[in-house]
């Protein structure tokens, strides 16, 4: 039954994949009524090697309970079939009140001091499609438990952690967080009420750019060029923390350059339209190979408009995993800054895109109309944004070189997500790379 429970499970990342479950870990047990089993399964995939470990805490009941039934799990102890019936914890408000309650008063769940906890707050989980599961309480903090897990440090605690005790405005404040031996479970952090999605702005001032037929973008009441300014001001302060907190070191700029060009190649044969762009990418891919020593630094790794938060106090970053898709190992190595200025200059690009590719077709005059106010939108807040996080310096010839080929390789990167997740998202990528390997 618990194979059952995994496979349709909106956070498992086997769908699609014949799997059995070849080991269960019984992690520690929390309250009563219900109590709490926290558990770590191992599946394997049939006819590989290719193991992964899951995170299901369940809670436990004698008798069936009618408002989780969209929730039951397995019977307890697994195996038995007319064991306990144990149901997806998150799910549970009684049973997430006992992880609440267990924060600084049972082994592993950790807290940084500077916090009162609110402890008798009402859990809330979060219907929302996600990787992880996030149970908010009352409108005090909010709790992600990281479902698939991976030995070692997660860099959304220990980057999260950092800048909260460097005083950084521009996060989410870590409360606490969740360990087991050498395995992160789970951080508590700051719940952001009032915040909007940074991805929703900006497509709502496309959208009111794009009703306003006659105007240029810095007419429009709907103007972004001030928040993407503030926005580039606050990537620069976090990325200056965490140069100060995590080592700084030197990549060559050959090793780079080599590591593009194989993410190309790979893409390539996702999205074989990618072969028509392929020399402009690569001429751009050699010009790193040039540099000599590349600075590299703890980064946010997988940064775009919807990794950010728009407050009464400013703009927040969130999610400090990076890209999901890749390893833990790879996630945690130092990478340079302008990844992440890439990733947000490619936001830029996408939204107003997206708006337009959302109207669907209409007369010939007004789509190209409407193409060329989406460059408008874009170029303006890329120069806002750039301009801000760069400050006096502005942009060397070193850095301009390394920036151009981060934002191609995103729009790489983009390539392959949108063939395998939205087909019909895909030209508003390939005609990024496109426009990019044209300059």
């Amino acid at each position: 039954m618990i194979e059952t429970f995994l496979a349709q499970s909106r956070w498992f990342g086997g769908k699609g994949r014949a799997f059995s479950v070849s080991g269960v870990r019984e992690l520690g047990r929390l309250g009563t009524a219900p109590e709490v089993v926290l558990l770590l399964v191992e599946v394997t995939y049939d006819g590989t090697r290719d193991r992964e470990l899951y995170q299901v805490p369940l809670a436990l009941y004698d008798e069936p309970q009618e408002r989780l039934e969209h929730a039951l799990a397995a019977r307890w102890p697994l195996g038995l079939a007319d064991g306990a019936y144990a149901y997806d914890a998150v799910q549970d408000r009684a049973a997430m009140a006992h992880f609440l309650r267990a924060f600084g008063e049972r082994p592993g769940f950790q807290t940084l001091l500077g916090h009162e906890l609110d402890r008798e707050a009402v859990a809330s989980p979060f219907s929302g499609e996600q990787s992880n599961s996030s149970v908010f309480f009352g409108e005090d903090a909010v709790l992600k438990l990281f479902r698939k897990v991976t030995p070692g440090e997660n860099p959304d605690i220990t980057t999260h952690r950092v800048l909260t005790e460097a005083g950084s405005t521009h996060v989410a404040q870590l409360y606490g967080w969740i360990e087991a031996d050498d395995l992160h479970l789970g951080m508590l952090q700051q719940f952001l009420r009032t915040a909007s999605d940074g991805w929703d702005l900006a497509l709502a001032s496309v959208r009111d750019l794009f009703a306003e037929a006659d105007l240029h973008a810095e007419e429009v009441g709907g103007d972004f060029a001030a928040e993407a300014a503030r926005l580039g001001t606050a990537l620069a302060e976090v990325h200056a923390q965490l140069a100060a907190s995590f080592p700084v070191t030197e990549a060559s700029g050959a090793a780079l350059s080599a590591a593009m060009t194989d993410r190309l190649a790979a893409a390539t044969d996702v999205v074989p339209d990618l072969a028509a762009h392929a020399p402009g990418a690569r001429a751009v891919f050699d010009a790193v190979a040039g540099l000599d020593a590349v600075p590299v630094q703890r980064i946010h790794g997988d940064l775009h408009l919807g990794q950010t938060l728009r407050t009464v106090l400013g703009w927040k970053l969130v999610d400090f995993e990076g890209e999901p898709a890749k390893p833990l190992s790879e996630r945690l190595l130092p990478d340079s800054p302008w990844r992440d200025v890439a990733g947000l200059l490619r936001s830029f690009d996408y939204a107003p895109h997206a708006v337009a590719e959302s109207i669907g077709d209409d007369e010939p005059d007004a789509a190209h109309q409407r193409a060329h106010r989406a460059d408008e939108w874009a170029r303006r807040n890329r120069k806002a944004f750039l301009a801000s996080y760069c400050g006096d310096e502005g942009l060397s010839a070193e850095d301009r070189t390394l920036l151009t080929a981060y934002v191609v390789d995103k729009a790489v990167y983009e390539c392959v997500y949108e063939a395998r997740n939205r087909p019909t998202w895909l030209p508003i990528p390939l005609a990024g790379v496109a426009r990019l390997t044209a300059r």
